[in-house]
């Protein structure tokens, strides 16, 4: 048993498990049938189909490793401790499933592709209700340190109509890679919302994305490293749009050349998402007249919503 609770089992890459005797199949396979059974008297039929295909799917999983009873008193204990370090500020079940690409799996299967509709990705354990409006060109960033990165681009339907009034929320880490909620002094930063114009545009002021890992000192950090993987996410900035009749979207966009786009901590990284973010020089003017004393970034995002109902 390792450290954090972990043991490998060899069964894919090592000496293969003994054939399990007729009789002994046969026992697991009765216990699978009752067990299934056992949802015959629900009332919800999508309910009942979740719940026996869970069943199924765990007992080929246990039948399959045949896993020890020591190692599923580890994973029983790796999950109520990931529940005790959840809590209002901190999502670890979210981090659990961003890691595990269950997450992007779900986002996949609700998010079909149309024609050229922006693709979707995690929405990720940091949003918040309630964030501060800005106008358009206004500063995402209320005082969250990093480099000023000016973003702008349009918003419009598959159709190339552009959506006036749509909602844009953004939210983002700081430069030490911790967002506003995993500081304790109740501050509110680098995340705001704001509406398009009358020809579907938008804009505003927030920061370079840098790399960060994901909160990595409780169970789910302890489980990538026991299997090699490290915590660090690519370079990002989260995007959530939203406007009447439309699908709503949930992405990111990432810095093109960041060394961590192939291995993503969670999988988020999709190609058509990755972007330019030109880097401008000390002194050089800004698209808002605004006086930058140091260096700054500008990227463009047109987002493109699919319809509702999709």
């Amino acid at each position: 048993m390792t450290e954090a609770g972990f043991e490998t089992a060899e069964t894919e890459h090592g000496p293969p498990r003994p054939a399990v005797p007729a009789e002994q199949e046969a026992r697991e396979a009765e216990l699978l049938e009752r067990v299934v059974r056992s949802f015959d008297q629900c009332r919800d039929p999508r309910l009942k189909q979740l719940m026996g295909s869970l069943v199924k799917h765990l007992h080929a999983f246990l039948r399959e490793v045949r896993l020890t009873e020591e190692e599923w008193a580890a994973a029983i204990g790796f999950l109520t401790e990931v529940g005790h370090i959840t809590d209002d500020r901190r999502q670890e079940f979210v981090l659990l499933s961003d890691t595990l690409g269950a997450s992007m799996q779900t986002v996949a299967i609700n998010n079909e592709a149309y024609r050229d509709a922006t693709e979707a990705t995690v929405f990720g354990p940091f949003f918040v209700e309630g964030s501060p409006r800005i106008p358009i060109g206004g500063d995402m960033s209320f005082g969250a340190t990093g480099e000023p990165c000016w973003v702008e681009g349009a918003v419009t339907g598959p159709d190339g109509a552009p959506l006036a009034g749509a909602r844009i929320e953004v939210w983002k880490a700081d430069e030490k890679g911790r967002y506003d909620v995993q500081y304790d002094d109740g501050r509110s930063a680098a995340r705001a919302h704001l509406f398009t114009d009358e020809r579907g545009r938008y804009s505003f002021w927030g920061i370079t994305p840098t790399p960060y890992p994901i909160p990595h000192d409780g169970p789910v950090g302890r489980m990538l490293a026991a299997v090699g993987r490290s915590p660090y996410r690519a370079s990002h900035l989260h995007f959530m749009v939203t406007a009447e009749g439309h699908r709503r979207l949930v992405t990111h966009i990432f810095v093109r050349g960041d060394e961590l786009l192939d291995r993503d901590s969670v999988f988020g990284v999709k190609e058509s998402l990755i972007k330019d973010f030109e880097k401008r020089a000390p002194g050089t003017p800004t698209p808002d007249g605004r006086r930058i004393e140091g260096a700054w970034s500008q990227v463009r995002f047109d987002i493109v919503l699919a319809p509702a109902g999709l």
